[in-house]
């Protein structure tokens, strides 16, 4: 069998009845593809142009952080320490005024790529201003991404007549679609409070007619519910179903403050929700009622948010305090057990994306977008089970990453494009702007 690249002695995750840890397994990669995984013994006759040894390493598909501001990684700790609405208006608004531009999402976006590869991350969901640029610099960090245009129902970066928001996004899709096989192109209204309803429901005819996803903020502040009920009357996500907003391509971000009617409502219309603990315990929004999302049959995936409400951007960690907060909500130590958490970050995430027919698991056929953890670290021993992944791993145990079959980071070297350099240049960018 000839492939383009051979990983050896890489252990497996095991399956139900089996050991937690599979030792002394092969994959195999031609093209953008996973051609075979499994016992090395199955691989005695493979021919390879390029081999990278695994040896006390861990395979995973790559994660897959389905809600993230990449760009925000210029307002990292610009105004700690606040509840949402001052945050947002009286901080990151006026942040954004004054230094949202094509040049800063460019290189803030490649510093969150380099941030999450790094850590494991190989897909995001990305929603910004000038996302052309976002997209450009996912592409160039060879990273895949779904790329949403930001639509608001005042004057943004890149897009200061409102009323030419719906055009914009439209401009964005047609230029990116099946453009770059890594990325994928989307819409993202705001909110119900930052979108009128004409807004709201011409961006999702206008990702109805383009055949892509919908991104919301919803029900992520205790104070919304009241907000969009005294102006539209319901719930944040009841009036978004009035509007004919929520089915499948629809992806809510937060629910923290959604009902049991709300999830009803969401689960009967297969809509898909994300939710970001830290972001939420940062800004102090709640935690979100995943529990109850989860047994209701909602695919839910686990995002970071940006890097302005996080602060970082690395899943293992949101994976750790995603399970814990759970436990505390419901006062259940198995409310949402670890491998459910390991699920919404991989295969559910996924899912939330519409993307788990290529990534999210390991096997052949699949998108090679793999991670390859190193086990031989003191907090990863002994290894039990991939629950301590959950519970215990940190992105920096990451050692190796491949997206769409090529590396993107070796021996935690990232080899895609020069880090010092967009550090340099965020670094630069930084000097406009002040707490």
């Amino acid at each position: 069998m000839k492939s383009d690249l051979l990983i050896t002695d890489i252990c497996l995750p095991g399956k139900q009845g089996e050991p937690p840890i599979i030792e002394n397994c092969c994959l195999t990669i031609n093209g953008d593809s996973v051609q075979q995984i499994g016992p090395a013994a199955d691989f005695d006759k493979v021919e390879a142009k390029a081999v990278i040894n695994g040896r006390n390493q861990l395979a995973l598909p790559g994660l897959v952080n389905t809600h993230c501001h990449a760009a925000m990684t210029l307002f990292r700790g610009l105004a700690d320490d606040l509840e949402l609405g001052q945050w947002l208006n009286e901080h990151i608004f006026p942040a954004e005024a004054k230094g949202v531009n094509p040049d800063m999402v460019y290189w803030c976006t490649k510093l969150a790529a380099a941030e999450m590869i790094l850590s494991g991350t190989t897909t995001v969901a990305d929603g910004y201003f000038h996302e052309h640029e976002a997209a450009r610099a996912f592409a160039d960090a060879g990273m895949r991404a779904v790329a949403a245009q930001g639509v608001i129902d005042f004057p943004a970066p890149g897009v200061p007549d409102p009323a030419d928001n719906i055009a914009a996004a439209d401009r964005f899709i047609d230029h990116w679609q099946d453009r770059n096989p890594l990325i994928t192109p989307a819409v993202f209204a705001h909110s119900p409070y930052t979108c009128s309803g004409d807004t709201l429901q011409g961006a999702k005819e206008l990702a109805r007619t383009k055949g892509v996803p919908l991104f919301i903020h919803v029900a992520e502040s205790r104070y919304e519910p009241d907000m969009i009920n005294n102006m539209q009357g319901g719930s944040p996500i009841r009036h978004l179903d009035a509007l004919g907003i929520l089915d499948p391509a629809t992806v809510c971000v937060h629910c923290v403050w959604a009902d049991e009617e709300d999830m009803d409502i969401l689960a009967e219309r297969r809509a898909r929700i994300v939710v970001c603990p830290q972001s939420h315990l940062k800004l102090a929004s709640g935690i979100a009622p995943l529990q109850t999302m989860l047994t209701k049959g909602i695919r839910v995936g686990l995002g970071t948010d940006g890097a302005a409400s996080n602060n970082g951007l690395d899943m293992f960690q949101e994976m750790d305090i995603c399970a814990k907060i759970q436990k505390i909500r419901s006062l259940d130590p198995v409310a949402v057990p670890a491998a459910e958490i390991l699920k919404m970050a991989t295969t559910g995430g996924a899912a939330v994306l519409g993307m788990e027919e290529n990534i999210g698991t390991l096997g052949a056929g699949m998108k090679a977008d793999v991670i390859l953890v190193n086990l031989n670290t003191p907090h990863l021993q002994p290894m039990h089970g991939a629950d301590l992944l959950v519970y215990a791993a940190d992105g920096a145990d990451v050692q190796t990453v491949l997206i769409n079959g090529k590396p993107v980071m070796q021996d935690r070297e990232l080899l895609s494009f020069d880090l010092s350099e967009a550090m340099q240049q965020v670094r630069r960018l930084s000097d406009n702007i002040t707490p």
